[in-house]
């Protein structure tokens, strides 16, 4: 010891288990994504629709919560902050209770895709796909028609149709970008759950409340806010599938795709390789 410093003798057996236990950590959460998404691929049609139907219902609860929020704080700089908040119980709602959540999927099902490589895999996850965002966005649309009067009172339908409009507001192009920060964000938590143990709520209302904080797109929660002034007539749902659901799929597709599963996958597959 020279200085108040010394030196830390790690035995080569030990410094090959501390090793191990860093690759094991990626591959091992690696794993258990990808077994959850086998097992996703194996669910039969029904299953897959009334759990996303399900899906889709609670993530109203994100725009119901922000609304509640959002209309009982002052119209200060700082509200949302704090509104903000109440865009995390929808997710909550679905990722605790194992609803079938499409943003989700763009990562589960991908990886027995990356694994496997062919066309049948490709045409299950497709199907997959296709089953949960239709129900989800039917869920969605059939939440919107109980935001109604008397249920809530006029200050509260006044902030859903805030909250919708500034939804609308950016362009296509931009909901776009913005959806390929919120897709990757919402991949990396699912990939960060299975490690998370005991932190799983702080993870999802953490990340959730970034991207709403942030004006990030998402498809099924923007879909919420967005059908909400369909249904009530102030947005035609033309406008609503060309500005802001198609530009945001795409855009939640690169990001839980691109940026998340292929990118974790190709690290796992390379530690193996090196091994």
């Amino acid at each position: 010891m020279d200085g108040g410093e010394f030196d830390l003798e790690i035995s080569p057996k030990d410094r090959k288990k501390i090793e191990d236990k860093e690759a094991i950590g990626a591959v091992v959460v690696h794993e258990v994504i990808r077994l959850e998404g086998e097992a996703e691929l194996e669910r039969p049609n029904a299953a897959l629709a009334w759990s996303a139907l399900a899906s889709g219902l609670s993530m109203g609860f994100s725009l119901l919560g922000e609304g509640l929020l959002r209309a009982h704080l002052p119209d200060a700089g700082w509200r949302p902050l704090l509104a903000k908040l109440g865009y995390s119980l929808g997710f909550l709602i679905v990722i605790l209770g194992r609803q079938q959540l499409f943003t989700e999927n763009t990562l589960t099902v991908v990886l027995p895709l990356l694994y496997r490589r062919n066309l049948g895999t490709l045409v299950n996850v497709l199907r997959l796909w296709s089953i949960v965002l239709t129900a989800n966005l039917v869920g969605a649309y059939c939440f919107t028609l109980g935001l109604r009067a008397p249920l809530f009172k006029s200050e509260v339908l006044q902030a859903f149709q805030d909250i919708g409009r500034e939804a609308m507001v950016p362009t296509p192009l931009t909901h776009f970008l913005m959806a390929i920060f919120s897709g990757w964000l919402i991949a990396l938590m699912v990939w960060l759950l299975p490690s998370a143990e005991g932190s799983k709520v702080g993870i999802i209302v953490i990340i959730t409340y970034v991207v709403a904080l942030g004006g990030f797109s998402h498809v099924i929660a923007g879909s919420v806010e967005t059908l909400y002034l369909v249904v009530n007539g102030l947005l035609g749902f033309a406008d609503f599938l060309l500005t802001f659901l198609l530009p945001t799929l795409l855009g939640n597709i690169v990001g839980g795709v691109s940026l998340v599963a292929a990118l974790n996958h190709a690290q796992v597959v390379a530690g193996k390789e090196r091994k």
